[in-house]
């Protein structure tokens, strides 16, 4: 059983991403069983891609979604160009970074917004100086805010009607499933909680795709009437042309509007992808942007590590999600800070150990670490072999307890022993947690 985190309040994003790390090294242990009747296992997908909004409406285009026109800026001066470019009235310009909240933001040049909407044209250059080249802090960021380095100008729209429209894969139709509701703009778990006749679900045949009959009736759910009807068939077919076409987990517009002139367009997107489809999908995938990202959990990801950095001193090495969160709660339990989670995996080989002591040994604030291994499927000889070679290559300075248990395990705890190096054997779980506190006093 996993046990509640009893971190402080500061370590609440961390305990999300600690539970996301659980849920990729859960779906890539057991995969998703289909029914006996099928004989067959798929993998359920890890979802973690995440694109640029300017890089989701390019793919949008490219199967005939309707989107707002825009253009990109890198700079003040070729914003001040793209903008006459786009030939509108009104333009809305968004700073690009992945996280949300970018509305109510606030940028390190004292702008505040990272999405500004003006008539006058000639301001969008000055705007976009104050956001180029600046921090933007938003509520889902963390310490100074992310860099901006590009900005979407595109055209304004009034939007007379929004509405909800969705595919996603479902596990209980084992299929895609259309979701949609005329209620749109708004949280789709709160129409879902308070207006629950609101929401329509479709399920669609994976062979046949949306049939012209599905397309037309969701329209109608979303209550689109005469040309606005038909306008918003066509876009929910090339809406399922694009989650089939790159592989999506999930397509999800919110709103979906139509605009006093009768026009139907996405206004913001979001697209999850399956992990599992990316030696396909190697152009979308190419689109990812790390620059965003924990530069330790890049890293880890190069060799298949699962690794969220928290703010503690005891650098943690564990097989095992379950087991790795035990970890961290025990250390807790004897007054002790984890600077971690790292789950090395089931499959993990000598090389992997070695490059997570590198990972650890890189941290500056890890002071410690305590390696907790149950083979079950993990040869505890492999992760013994990976430690010393550690210990040897990159010179070790901190202390190191390890806690082996399970297969080959006496064989592990020999080449510990016989290695001569300062790595201190703990007989349990408890007391490996002890010793490792201990080692900081």
């Amino acid at each position: 059983r996993i046990r509640e985190f009893i971190f402080r309040e500061d370590r609440v994003m961390a305990s999300l991403s600690v539970t996301r790390a659980l849920l990729r090294r859960a779906t890539r242990l057991h995969g998703r069983v289909a029914p006996p009747r099928l004989a067959v296992c798929s993998a359920v997908p890890v979802r973690h891609l995440n694109l640029h909004e300017y890089q989701s409406k390019r793919l949008m285009e490219k199967y005939g979604v309707s989107t707002q026109t825009f253009r990109m800026a890198e700079s003040s001066a070729e914003a001040g160009r793209v903008v006459h470019e786009l030939g509108v009235p009104e333009v809305v310009v968004k700073a690009q970074i992945l996280a949300g909240g970018r509305g109510k933001g606030t940028f390190s040049s004292g702008l505040q917004g990272g999405v500004k909407v003006t008539r006058d044209l000639e301001s969008v250059g000055g705007l976009v100086g104050q956001m180029i080249g600046h921090q933007l802090k938003t509520k889902q960021t963390t310490g100074n805010g992310v860099l901006v380095n590009k900005v979407m100008v595109a055209e304004a729209l009034d939007i007379s009607r929004e509405t909800y429209f969705a595919i996603v894969l479902d596990a209980t139709f084992q299929a895609p499933v259309l979701v949609g509701s005329p209620a749109g703009g708004m949280d789709i778990e709160e129409v879902a909680a308070t207006n629950p006749e609101k929401i329509f679900k479709v399920p669609v045949d994976v062979s046949k795709g949306v049939t012209d009959e599905q397309a037309r009736q969701m329209a109608e759910n979303l209550e689109f009437k005469g040309e606005a009807l038909e306008k918003a068939a066509e876009q929910i077919k090339a809406l399922y042309k694009l989650f089939s076409g790159v592989d999506a987990t999930q397509v999800e517009i919110n709103p979906l509007g139509e605009t006093p002139d009768g026009r139907v367009v996405c206004f913001d997107a979001k697209i999850s992808f399956d992990d599992n489809a990316k030696f396909r999908q190697r152009e979308v995938f190419a689109l990812e942007d790390l620059t965003e990202s924990d530069p330790r959990e890049v890293e880890a990801a190069k060799y298949s590590l699962n690794y969220i950095g928290m703010t503690g001193n005891i650098g943690c090495l564990v097989n095992g999600a379950g087991l790795a969160m035990a970890t961290m709660d025990i250390i807790k339990l004897y007054n002790g800070e984890p600077a971690n989670f790292l789950d090395v995996g089931g499959g993990v080989n000598e090389e992997q150990v070695f490059r997570a002591f590198q990972l650890l040994t890189n941290d500056p604030q890890v002071e410690a670490i305590l390696v907790n291994i149950f083979g079950g499927i993990v040869d505890c000889s492999t992760i013994a072999n990976g430690i010393t070679r550690a210990c040897r290559e990159i010179k070790l300075s901190v202390p190191v307890v390890v806690r082996l248990e399970g297969m080959n395990v006496d064989t592990a705890r020999g080449l510990l022993n016989e290695s001569g190096l300062p790595i201190t054997p703990a007989a349990d779980f408890g007391d490996a947690a002890q010793k490792v506190v201990a080692s900081l006093r």
